[in-house]
């Protein structure tokens, strides 16, 4: 059966004195009321509100978002995210250590380059042409040849660094793919939020649904957003969740469809079948969809990312990557060895937990986050 996390009727009138009546199940394929006309659950369970709320107006967005804005902690900056990370710590140690130009302070610039994911081969090229710059006397200082390896590092990423833009189609569909533990299902709620921010309707499908706990988080980052969730019992086809959604979504005339996926399956059928198998199915109601395909891969497996990124190329067609948890232990320098082979676009980062974590990848926010602070950088 399908169901709406925040769907249920309103029971019948009853006269003065008696209870009210047990609501009963919408039956399959009944109208669903619109997210708007439901009061929102608190995160824990409570009963359903059994009166309509009136829709949410653009002004009552608006002060619903500085609500959630006041109550949340400051935003910190890229700096302040990045500085724990393995490539930060390990660039500003090399700094602190060698003060002066020498093949001792390339040699471990070019190691550090490479603990930190880098890869060899863009780590080899970048600290080759440092060591030929420093050679012909380029560099007065240390501090000179940090400016020049800021611009070769953001150089490196320029390309990639494409925000997400939402196509005027309606709805404009977003499958969300990528291995379990990535923080996949986090993802979509976050850029739920954003989204919703920027004053967008939509839909999210819980189309992972081989793990019990996906659907439950998104089920409650719908309620943090006031978004409806479309699920089906644990263990429903995907791709029939996902194309119930797409048809809803399309009868309301809603912005975006962000549909989650499995990251891997308990049957004999391959996740990558299964995944074309979404694609086909979609089709047959929009050829175009989905118009996105974002990967999110975890920055703390390092070079790892590389396969999974080929694998889920190769099989489903990827617009568009995310990477989280760079707040973290991640070494960070997974980014560059992306940007290097496959050339696609980085659409976000996570930087943290909270919602407002979720970063439209800055190239030069990100590489100034990582460099000491001897040049300054973004907030």
């Amino acid at each position: 059966m399908l169901k709406f996390w925040n769907k249920k009727p309103a029971p019948a009138a009853t006269r003065p004195g008696e209870p009210a009546a047990a609501a009963p199940d919408p039956a399959p394929g009944a109208p669903v009321a619109d997210a708007a006309t439901v009061a929102p659950l608190p995160l824990e369970e409570a009963p359903f509100e059994t009166e309509a709320v009136p829709p949410s107006t653009p002004a009552a967005i608006d002060m619903l978002e500085q609500d959630i804005a006041a109550a949340a902690p400051a935003r910190r900056s890229w700096r302040e995210r990045l500085a724990g990370s393995g490539f930060a710590r390990g660039l500003a140690s090399v700094f602190v250590r060698h003060p002066r130009l020498d093949d001792a302070f390339l040699d471990e610039l070019e190691t550090c380059l490479i603990s930190a994911d880098v890869g060899v081969a863009t780590a080899t090229e970048i600290v080759d042409d440092l060591r030929r710059r420093a050679g012909r006397r380029e560099f007065a200082d240390v501090a000179a040849l940090l400016a020049a390896l800021r611009a070769d590092l953001l150089q490196r990423l320029a390309a990639v660094a494409q925000p997400l833009a939402i196509a005027p189609t309606r709805p404009f569909v977003i499958l969300v793919v990528g291995v379990n533990g990535v923080g996949k299902t986090t993802t979509i709620g976050k850029l739920a939020h954003r989204l919703r921010g920027e004053g967008r309707s939509l839909l999210l499908a819980a189309g992972d649904t081989f793990r019990a706990a996906a659907v439950e988080q998104l089920q409650t980052w719908g309620r943090r957003n006031e978004v409806a969730v479309v699920a089906q019992d644990s263990g429903a086809d995907s791709a029939s969740v996902i194309f119930d959604a797409l048809q809803i979504a399309r009868s309301r005339q809603l912005d975006v469809l962000i549909a989650d996926t499995a990251g891997r399956l308990h049957t004999q059928s391959g996740l990558m079948d299964e995944l074309a198998k979404i694609r086909r199915v979609l089709a047959k109601l929009d050829p175009a969809a989905p118009h996105e395909v974002l990967l999110v891969l975890d920055g703390t497996t390092g070079q790892n990312a590389l396969s999974q990124t080929r694998q889920f190329r190769d099989a489903i067609g990827v617009t568009g990557l995310v990477v989280t948890k760079l707040d973290g232990t991640a070494k960070g320098g997974i980014v560059f060895a992306l940007a290097r082979e496959f050339g696609l676009p980085i659409r976000y980062v996570g930087l943290g937990e909270q919602a407002q974590d979720l970063r439209v990848f800055d190239a030069a926010a990100f590489v100034d986050g990582l460099l000491p602070d001897t040049l300054g950088g973004h907030g």
